[in-house]
This record gives C-alpha cells, structure tokens and sequence, in this order.
C-alpha cells in the first residue's frame, strides 16, 4: 500500500482540500511516480475558475488538479523494465511522461494521432474519492495507467527545467512541427507567458530568421528578448490591432509573418493574428480552451492570401522526447531556470494559485517535499 497527499478540487471557487489517501496496489503495467515539482499552468487556473470545464472533456469532480510536472519513481508494476525509450527503469529515476495516456490500438491511434485517441485518458480527469486517488499533480505521488508513454530525465536537466516538457514545451514544438516551420521563416508569438517564451525560443532553433513576440508585460517582454526574440512590441505602446499588423509588415519587408503562434488565450488575438500573417500563412492555434467564446472574422481576406489556421490540442507523445534534448542542449544557453519563479510546499497550494492568477509568477510550482526538489 502507498499513502499520500492529495489537493483535492471539489468545485470551482472553493479552496483545495489537503486529504491522504492510500493506494492499495500498484497494478500490472502501471507506474507510481513520486512527485517532485508540479507546475500551474494557465489551464489549471482556468479549471479553479470553472472556465475550463474538465467535465466536458469526460472529467468528473472531485479531481487532482495539475499535470504539467517532473517525478521519481516510486514502484513499478509487474511487467515494466524499461521507459519508452528502452532505458532502464528502477525506483528513483526520474520520469517525464504525457499527461494524457492513449489505448495505441483505436482508429486514431493506428492513424499516428494518438493525441486524438478515441479512448484518452488524462490527468485531471479522474475521481479523487476513489481509488487511485493520485489522478492529478498535485499530490505526493501520480499513477501512470499501464501503456504510458515516460522517458527517463537526463541528469544534466534540473527538476526545475524538466518540469515544463510534458505541457507547455512539448505542446509549443508540437504546434511548429504541425505547420511545418522552416529556416529564414518570419515568426510572430503572441503571447508572452511560459507557452509564449518556449515557442520564442523553439522557432529560434528551427532556424527562424525572425522572431516577433507580443505581449503588455513588460517584464515578459524583457524575458521575450533573453529566450531569443528578435523584435518585441508592447501592447501598451503599439495600441491598435490594425497598428501592431503594420508593424509585423514593416519588420518583414512587407510581406508579412509565415507563421503566427496564439498563446494569449483570448478569441480576440485571432484576428488579430490573421492579418499579421502574408500569403501562405499559417497560424498556430493553442491558447484558446474556453468553449463557447466567439469573434468576428472576414473569411476572404483568409481566402485571398491563401491562410492555413491549424489547431493543436496535445502533442505526439513522442514529441517529449525531443522536448527533453531541447533542454538538455539549450539549457545554458536559454533562461530556462526564470520560468518558475516560486515555489510552494503542498500544504500552500491555496497561496499558490492565489500568486499564479494574480500573475506575479511566469510559472509558480508545487513541490510536494520541499527537500526533494
């Protein structure tokens, strides 16, 4: 049996509830991963709000919040040897892993869209009045379901910069794999949050001739230019849409942007967006997630310039993989370690999403044992 924490979210607008609970098993195939650092991401302050509703996604409360997060492991189920990648696994080591698990055998997982398995299941989903308890990443420990795809961390990569690749890097690198970003391409980034810099700095290394941030925080714009952006314009400066579109063509000789990435989370920066980009342009849309938000669009100017919008929920798992080299070859290269810039024991994880929606942090983590981490 394995007892431990759980932050436990009942509903929206209510505190986390500190709860331990014990796992009575841990089943064939499974892994349990101690949790060394879980970050907050934007989409587990929005399920705080209830503006992203997990429930719509086949969730159920109460859950575990958080999955953007590193672990050791704890034990291995009968049957696991090895991570995905052929590595041994025995207790300690530390894992990244997606925090979604695919079946691998439904028509969408054969089809190499395993992000779009018929069958996913996803940390934040899961009850945590039963058992397993450990659905979210916000507790001492989080169970992989047998089949999970988890790649060892090299030991180069700090838990401080690991923990950012299962979500926001893998996502972003995704999003540009998907769109097919080439060398001496013009990128424009909108949004300048970890999502914003990590996609900043992945375009930089794809060969990226330009690359343009956008954001009103000035100290995210400032961290904008350390992770690699060429050019960065302020929204409290440059303070129309129609007047940032120009500025975007001017910086690219008038042709504008080959690929635009939304990081903002609002409807109102795709249009936005749209108009930065040239002929063949394409647009990478990640940040929006609240259903049933709208905006006013001009289909033919879309048309015309022969736009291509991509939408990009999840990753690949594979593409972690390739998340974890990024970090292992640019992290001295690349203010990885500013990202996180708190940190939080379990028991102050009220304080913690406090401190993330009030903004001050780029990214506040949880760190379940503090003298772990």
């Amino acid at each position: 049996m394995y007892t431990g924490r759980i932050a436990r979210f009942d509903e929206p607008g209510s505190p986390f509830d500190i709860q331990t609970v014990t796992l009575p098993e841990v089943g064939a195939g499974e892994i349990l991963v101690r949790v060394l650092r879980a970050n907050i991401c934007g989409s587990d302050v929005h399920a705080w709000h209830g503006t992203f509703a997990t429930r719509g996604l086949g969730g159920q409360l109460p859950t575990v919040l958080g999955h953007e997060m590193v672990g050791a492991v704890e034990a291995l189920g009968d049957g696991v040897r090895t991570d995905s990648n052929g590595a041994p696994l025995t207790a300690g080591v530390r894992v990244v892993f997606p925090y979604f698990s695919s079946c691998h055998t439904c028509r969408n997982c054969l089809a190499g869209r395993r992000n779009a398995c018929l069958n996913l299941s996803m940390a934040m989903l899961g009850r945590a009045d039963e058992p397993p308890y450990f659905v979210g990443g916000y507790a001492d420990y989080y169970l992989l379901p047998a089949g999970a795809v988890v790649y060892t961390v090299p030991d180069s990569v700090g838990d401080d910069i690991a923990a950012g690749a299962n979500c926001a890097l893998s996502q972003v690198m995704y999003g540009l794999e998907r769109v097919d970003m080439t060398l001496g391409e013009h990128v424009v980034v909108q949004g300048a949050g970890a999502l914003g810099l990590y996609a900043v700095a992945v375009a930089k290394a794809r060969g990226a001739a330009q690359v343009i941030a956008i954001d009103a925080v000035p100290e995210r714009l400032e961290l904008a230019a350390a992770f690699g952006a060429d050019t960065v314009i302020d929204l409290n400066e440059v303070g129309t849409p129609r007047e940032r579109a120009k500025a975007v063509r001017k910086l690219t000789g008038g042709h504008g942007a080959d690929v635009v990435v939304e990081v903002v989370g609002h409807p109102s920066a795709i249009d936005e967006g749209l108009q930065m980009l040239g002929q063949f342009g394409r647009y990478v849309e990640i940040g929006n997630i609240n259903v049933g938000q709208t905006f006013a669009f001009d289909p033919s100017r879309f048309v015309f310039s022969n736009k291509t919008m991509v939408g990009v929920s999840l990753y690949d798992p594979s593409v972690l993989l390739r998340a974890l080299t990024f970090l292992e070859q640019h992290q001295h290269r690349l203010p990885l370690h500013r990202l996180a810039a708190a940190c939080y024991p379990l028991a102050d994880i009220n304080d913690a999403f406090a401190a993330a929606d009030g903004k001050r942090d780029v990214r506040a983590s949880i760190v379940p044992h503090p003298t772990e981490g």
